[in-house]
């Protein structure tokens, strides 16, 4: 099925990230969390050293959506010492895409609920006892709400993610590659994109092979180091 290059709708290949599934991004605490897994074969001090954002899919060179992200990830590298440049005269090319699934459908229980002693889902009926009364609302074994049952609700969670690779643009050698995966609640690329960068950038480059959970704060940054057994 071809996919739709809609700011809304656009969708990347997302990598099966099991941490992610433990629990929302964005809804299951505060902040926005996110799991970053990075390699790295010795990328160059920023010293000397020039770069260009440019886009990993060529259907989204020259867009103003993908420019204002680029904008993001170009204030990162400058933060680093990285000194921007054209295409042309970078020395290294940062290769950036971005995108969010179609989501998918959760259900959420809540309440404690009351059992009541006279219902049996293992006979398909009430116990037959003096208090039941055959299709009474109100007769002891029917389960009621208003009893203390549980309120079933469901919502949809969206799985979003950049991918971000830095090679040397002379030779094309990989120098980086790295992704920021969330879990949440919003589609909305305009909110997802600008807190995946940041956590992209967090402790950068960081160890190569390793990831970390990353939560964003809007007075603080934390950062948990997570095995791939947790």
């Amino acid at each position: 099925m071809t996919q739709s290059r809609s700011a809304r709708s656009r969708v990347i290949k997302l990598a099966s990230v099991p941490l992610l599934l433990a629990g929302l991004a964005a809804c299951a605490s505060p902040g926005f969390k996110a799991d970053v897994s990075r390699f790295q074969a010795q990328l160059p001090a920023p010293e000397g050293e020039t770069f260009a954002v440019v886009a990993d899919d060529p259907a989204l060179a020259g867009g103003l959506e993908f420019a204002l992200y680029a904008d993001l990830v170009e204030a990162q590298m400058e933060r680093l010492g990285y000194t921007q440049a054209k295409a042309d005269n970078a020395t290294l090319l940062v290769r950036f895409d971005y995108g969010v699934d179609n989501g998918r459908e959760r259900v959420r229980t809540t309440g404690t609920g009351f059992r009541d002693p006279y219902w049996d889902p293992w006979y398909r009926g009430y116990y037959r006892s003096r208090f039941y009364r055959p299709r009474s609302a109100w007769g002891y074994g029917f389960y009621d709400p208003w009893f203390g049952g549980q309120e079933v609700s469901s919502y949809t969670v969206y799985t979003s993610g950049i991918d971000m690779k830095i090679d040397r643009a002379e030779t094309g050698e990989r120098l980086f590659e790295g992704k920021a995966q969330a879990v949440s609640t919003s589609n909305r690329l305009q909110h997802l994109v600008p807190n995946l960068v940041e956590a992209m950038f967090v402790d950068f480059p960081g160890n190569s092979g390793e990831t970390l959970r990353i939560t964003i704060k809007p007075e603080e940054t934390k950062v948990k180091r997570v095995s791939s057994e947790d």
